[in-house]
């Protein structure tokens, strides 16, 4: 689906741009907050900001909003929570839409959002690095051509910015179709192929669905253990569910509870090849980020065989599979639901605020969102659309306190190319 917005000329970002034939880069200083990522999390960033009267540079590498959604998620998604666990700030979903909006539905949203706040992002603009110069007391964000400096540089490139790709043993002889999930659209070019998916979380399971449903033959790599949670419990959704009684009750409980449901739904999954973790799912998810799988009836057809559950691969051979059990099976396809991370080790030279092993932030939530020196993130709380919509409206607090005596102050420097 094609983005309605178009490049915006500096003039309307409010910017003081200028020109030094000495240098390559154009130099360009923002006297507004810099958000790098027009996702969901860049773009409620600058609807809050914009929402108080503060206008914001916003710059994305592809070439629409929310490329994620757009352009690398398979044609059956929905979200797997409720709407309205998935609304941006100040404004809900049309009550027209259903309980869980489809891929399409939901960049329907997010691009009325976008007009209807005037958030112009800048496209084709991929940031190469940024940090921030101690001389002159800016953050200097630097793309292929031009320069930036601000005193606001907010990172909303999220958790889920690059494919992570596995290194699997003889995969250079395999010989089939390898492909990652973010580039999987439907199963209708694999019907009677034998595919083997690798990563069990919910994109995995669901594309073993979609694959079934197009007649395919598919097997499901599960190396970890993983909690599998009915999306729907006796008419109510299990997250809204589990969401009202951590109000009440302790998690322990909490996760007693949604554990008893999913035995009452599911029985005991371990003879499927799907072991719990000794952790509770809400547990798990606090600590460690481990999402647990919401079933949309993925369960059945494992149930009845029509998916096969493996263990992890230990090498690949001429379209064939070895799995860590001692068997083998032929594979025309292997298809790699093995998720997404950060990328902002690659391109911000910040070692205090982020991570420079994983690009996430060091503080965990609900205080990741705030760095040091004008710096803050959002949209990596392992809580999706709902904690990052929290992490926008606290970053707009905290940026408006000094908005108003900071922006009038223009930098005495020249600006220069790194």
């Amino acid at each position: 689906m094609a983005a309605a917005y178009q490049y915006c000329p500096p003039s309307e970002m409010e910017a003081k741009s200028f020109n030094d034939p000495l240098f390559s880069k154009r130099c360009v200083w923002v006297t507004s907050p810099l958000i790098v990522g027009a996702g969901p999390s860049g773009l409620a960033v600058a609807a809050c900001l914009k929402n108080r009267g503060i206008p914001s540079l916003l710059l994305e590498r592809s070439s629409c909003i929310a490329s994620l959604w757009q352009e690398k998620t398979y044609d059956r998604l929905k979200l797997h929570l409720p709407k309205q666990f998935c609304e941006l700030p100040l404004m809900p979903f049309p009550p027209e839409y259903p309980e869980y909006p489809t891929k399409n539905q939901f960049i329907r949203y997010l691009e009325e959002y976008a007009e209807r706040f005037e958030i112009r992002p800048r496209f084709n603009q991929r940031v190469v690095a940024a940090e921030f110069d101690g001389t002159v007391g800016y953050w200097k964000v630097a793309t292929e051509e031009v320069e930036y400096f601000c005193r606001w540089l907010v990172v909303a490139t999220g958790e889920n910015a690059d494919e992570v790709l596995p290194e699997i043993e003889g995969m250079e002889d395999f010989g089939g179709e390898v492909m990652h999930s973010s580039k999987y659209r439907n199963g209708e070019r694999f019907k009677g192929k034998k595919v083997v998916v690798v990563g069990c979380g919910n994109s995995g399971m669901e594309v073993c669905l979609d694959l079934c449903n197009h007649f395919a033959l598919p097997s499901l790599v599960v190396r970890d253990k993983l909690h599998v949670l009915p999306r729907e419990t006796f008419g109510w959704s299990t997250f809204s569910l589990s969401m009202w009684l951590l109000k009440w009750v302790p998690i322990g409980v909490v996760d007693r509870i949604l554990l008893a449901l999913a035995w009452l739904k599911f029985g005991n999954t371990s003879w499927l090849g799907l072991d719990r973790p000794s952790l509770g799912p809400i547990t798990l998810k606090n600590r460690f980020g481990k999402t647990p799988v919401l079933d949309v009836g993925t369960l059945d057809r494992i149930k009845s065989g029509h998916i096969k559950v493996k263990p992890g691969i230990q090498k690949l051979r001429y379209r064939s599979v070895e799995f860590d059990d001692g068997t083998s099976d032929d594979c025309d396809a292997l298809l790699l639901a093995t998720g997404f991370k950060s990328n902002v080790a690659s391109w911000l030279m910040d070692d205090e605020t982020f991570s420079m092993k994983d690009g996430r932030p060091k503080k965990q939530f609900p205080n990741s969102w705030k760095g040091e020196r004008g710096l803050y993130a959002v949209g990596f709380t392992n809580r999706g659309i709902f904690g990052a919509s929290i992490d926008a409206e606290k970053i707009t607090d905290h940026i408006q306190q000094f908005w108003m005596v900071e922006s009038r102050h223009s930098p005495t420097f020249a600006c220069q190319s790194i």
